[in-house]
Order: structure tokens, then sequence, then C-alpha cells
């Protein structure tokens, strides 16, 4: 019963992510087809929609509102009605947390996360592995820029969602040649996915004393 037991635990793990992104993927491409595509036959002349159109018409908004949020004016605009959605009730409490969890994905926020680091903690001879998520002085809340020697590091936690946003002395960083991917997978995992290929360090201890992170 035990080997039984673990080959079908096995067969679990490997099949379920891929069933749940397939799926994931289906229901996003369901979902628009069902939405645009009842708009779409109301407004185009009888015998001319095909399905799949509505996915299509979403594939483009998507991409005209990527194009247009590189726009300053947009941008401006964007963050002003988000301002006015913030203060409606309840809405103030939920969107926060939604929108910056897609913030994390998104390319446009993905240079805050590109550097990782090994942190050094104190004199016990610990490291943990974790990402520069803000490294500029001037752009941390008030209080917290009054030494220019240090940035907000972010050490995620294993097995589970949540971690700890640290101001650390550059000193104790060391520069990780490690992509944000690999570093994720590697630290939420707890290292059992095995250790990445490119977990080396960029330069020797001593050296990474003295370079700023970027």
């Amino acid at each position: 019963m035990g080997v039984i037991t673990k080959n079908i635990l096995t067969g679990l793990i490997t099949i379920l992510p891929i069933a749940l992104t397939l799926y994931l993927i289906y229901w996003l491409v369901v979902s628009t087809e069902t939405l645009l595509g009842m708009q779409l036959m109301q407004i185009l002349p009888a015998g001319t929609y095909r399905p799949g159109l509505g996915v299509a018409i979403g594939i483009v908004i998507l991409f005209f509102v990527g194009m247009l949020m590189h726009s300053y004016v947009v941008q401006r605009l964007f963050n002003h009605l988000e301002r006015l959605f913030l203060h409606l009730p309840l809405v103030k409490q939920v969107y926060p947390a939604i929108r910056d969890f897609f913030d994390y994905f998104s390319p446009m926020k993905k240079k805050d996360f590109e550097q990782v680091v090994l942190v050094t903690l104190g004199e016990t001879g610990m490291q943990a592995v974790g990402l520069v998520t803000q490294a500029d002085p001037a752009r941390l809340p008030r209080g917290m820029n009054t030494q220019d020697d240090k940035v907000l590091v972010y050490l995620p936690m294993s097995y589970m969602i949540g971690g700890y946003a640290l101001l650390l002395p550059r000193s104790a960083l060391t520069p990780l040649d490690m992509s944000m991917d690999e570093a994720m997978r590697f630290i939420l995992t707890a290292g059992v996915t095995g250790s990445a290929p490119s977990l080396e360090v960029v330069k020797s201890p001593a050296e990474s004393k003295t370079e700023e992170v970027r």
C-alpha cells in the first residue's frame, strides 16, 4: 500500500500543476469569448460572427491598453481614477491586495525585483536568499531614508504566501547570479526542487562588501 500511495501522490503532484494551468487558460478563454462574443453578435451583421472572435478582440484590446499605459498622460489619468476608486467602501480593503498581487507579475514592475541577493544575518553565519525591492533611499517611507547605505530587501517564506521586508545595510548583501523566477522557485520550495544552476555569487564576499547593490 505504501508503494501504491507513493506512486499515486507522485502522479498527482506531476499532473495537478499542468491541469490547473490548462484549466486557468481554458477559463480565461471561455470567459472572454462569452463576455465579448455576446457583444459582437449584437453589433456585427448576422452571419459574420465566428467562434474565437471574442478572444481575438480581447487580445487586441489588452494590447492597446498596454501600449497606452506607457504614456505619461494615460498613467497620470489612471492613477487619478485609481485614487477615486480607492475611496469606495469595501473596494479600498480588497483592491490594493489584488493590485499588488498582479503588479508582482507586471513587466513594468519587474525591474524592482531584478536583483537577487544573499543576505548575511548578523554574526550567526546564517544566510538567506532575498530580493532587493527598493535601492533608492529617496523612495523609502519617511523616517526610513535617513541612512543611504541601506536598501529594502524582501525575504519570501517557504511553502506559504508571505515574507518580511527588511531594511538592510548594503555590506550585508551579496549579489547572486540568479533570475527572480529562479530565486522564487528555490525559496518557495525550500530548495526541494534542487539548487538552480545559476546559484552563484557574482562577486567574492570581500568584493561584494564594497560594491553597491544595484
